[in-house]
């Protein structure tokens, strides 16, 4: 796995998004406000693929591979929570991903 930051941003957000099992059109255009097209595509293809173990194991490898801070892992969270708000509702499922994402990144 030898991910950019791009496509480790991507697979995040999209790993968020699918919390409640709903990818909203409103989530995919925030997701492709911060990657571009192909990248969104090629992510969501290989996110497609893998199971909640999978993707939890490339999430954290990713943010080692890059060498994220505390303070970069805070921004990103602050980018999930604006995905998260983009459709107009904070589900608790969205909440509890908040959470948990937390708990294992933090």
């Amino acid at each position: 796995m030898n991910w950019t930051k791009d496509e480790l941003v991507a697979y995040i957000l999209l790993y968020a998004a699918n919390s409640n099992f709903i990818e909203d059109n409103r989530e995919r255009n925030v997701i492709i406000s911060k990657v571009d097209m192909q990248t969104f595509q090629n992510i969501h293809n290989e996110f497609d693929n893998d199971n909640d173990y999978q993707s939890i194991q490339k999430i954290i490898k990713g943010l080692e591979t890059h060498n994220y801070s505390k303070d970069d892992l805070e921004e990103l969270f602050i980018d999930i929570k604006l995905m998260f708000l983009s459709d107009g509702d904070y589900d608790v499922l969205e909440q509890n991903m908040m959470l948990g994402l937390k708990k294992i990144l933090l």
